[in-house]
């Protein structure tokens, strides 16, 4: 016999619990696009010449391989957080949220380290 109240049965437990974290997280991670995203818009407008060679100069600079992976990095784990609020808010079955989550996260992270290894190819091969 459980002779606890309802609200103590429920402390702790739901969104209160764990979506504030997760909320936290999302605007977390659009403030800092901010400044990522404004800095690569104009670092590549303000690119003298728009040929393969400059391109590989401008990456290849440590300031900029840092910032690169930074919003490769960013904007993936942004991407996670925004589509796995979609999935759990919209996707019904039990079985049917546990196999997109999963799905999407690996095909998210999968993405995110082609980007990366991508750019370290460049900056390391080139």
């Amino acid at each position: 016999m459980n002779y606890r109240t309802p609200l103590a049965r429920a402390r702790g437990l739901g969104a209160a619990r764990e979506g504030l974290h997760a909320w936290w997280r999302q605007r977390v991670t659009a403030v800092a696009l901010i400044p990522l995203s404004l800095w690569f818009a104009l670092s590549l407008a303000l690119l003298p010449q728009t040929d393969y060679a400059s391109l590989v100069r401008w990456i290849t600079s440590p300031w900029n391989t840092v910032l690169l992976i930074s919003v490769i990095i960013i904007s993936f784990y942004h991407a996670t957080l925004g589509l796995q609020v979609i999935i759990e808010d919209y996707v019904h079955g039990d079985a049917v949220k546990l196999i997109s989550l999963l799905a999407m996260k690996l095909v998210l992270a999968f993405l995110a380290l082609t980007a990366s290894f991508a750019l370290l190819r460049i900056v390391f091969v080139d």
